[in-house]
């Protein structure tokens, strides 16, 4: 008798536990993890996963059908197709907004500014891609804003998602485009700024507006509502500047 009621007592805590699935654009890859541990310091019966990816590709997946609550984009223009389409049932708001960082490991002068592409020497410069990832449209926008585009075309390493832009960067690449906000994380902290990375000229690329929705399937989940409202609170906001993003008060 006692077994039952404790198993009947087991499985009715897990039921009570929440459950809130995201779509996370791969430069949110360790700022996200933050969120989710202030997250569930307030709420620990909800337990949120995450699944890291180009906005493109997150976004085709959803159309698909993929089950995730929340899309975390690293531009605005995936969730407002999402939205415009009915896939999304909230309206895309800016959760943040990012900036590029360009990076080597193989000691060139980065303080020359982006022209240092053009350098004879750099015979291999890394983004991400800019069909699928908003950081490679920017960082295309600004090689052409440059006016270094048709000079440097040659040189590209498309990778598949941002993150996989930052291991190009610091490995084979001799020159990387990545996200500000790497440079935030833990594992990123020895790479000096002036010296192994610098910011990209933000004259050069329109501003990385970061949007976010909720999903369909995530319309009558109040534990996915908690989450985006709480992406939205004065401690998200401060967990996002830890990171390097730009947010508004």
């Amino acid at each position: 008798m006692l077994r039952k009621v404790l198993v009947a007592l087991f499985l009715s805590v897990g039921l009570m536990a929440g459950e809130v699935s995201l779509a996370v654009a791969a430069n949110m890859t360790d700022a996200i993890e933050v969120l989710k541990k202030a997250f569930m310091q307030t709420h620990p019966d909800i337990k949120v996963s995450s699944v890291l990816g180009s906005s493109g590709k997150l976004s085709a997946q959803i159309i698909a059908g993929a089950p995730y609550d929340i899309f975390l984009s690293a531009n605005m223009k995936f969730p407002q197709n999402l939205y415009a389409d009915g896939v999304a049932v909230s309206k895309p708001i800016v959760y943040a907004s990012g900036a590029l960082a360009m990076m080597s490991t193989k000691g060139f002068d980065l303080n020359r500014g982006i022209s240092v592409i053009n350098d004879a020497k750099v015979e291999k410069i890394s983004l991400a891609n800019p069909k699928t990832a908003p950081y490679g449209t920017a960082t295309v926008e600004a090689f052409k804003s440059a006016g270094l585009y048709e000079k440097v075309e040659s040189k590209l390493v498309y990778a598949e998602s941002i993150s996989q832009a930052v291991q190009f960067a610091t490995t084979a690449a001799d020159i990387g485009f990545v996200n500000m906000s790497a440079f935030y994380s833990p594992k990123m902290k020895a790479y000096v700024k002036g010296k192994d990375w610098v910011a990209v000229d933000t004259k050069l690329y329109t501003p990385i507006a970061q949007g976010m929705v909720i999903l369909k399937k995530g319309e009558n989940n109040a534990d996915a509502k908690a989450f985006y409202d709480f992406l939205s609170s004065a401690e998200a906001k401060s967990i996002f500047r830890d990171f390097g993003y730009v947010v508004n008060e």
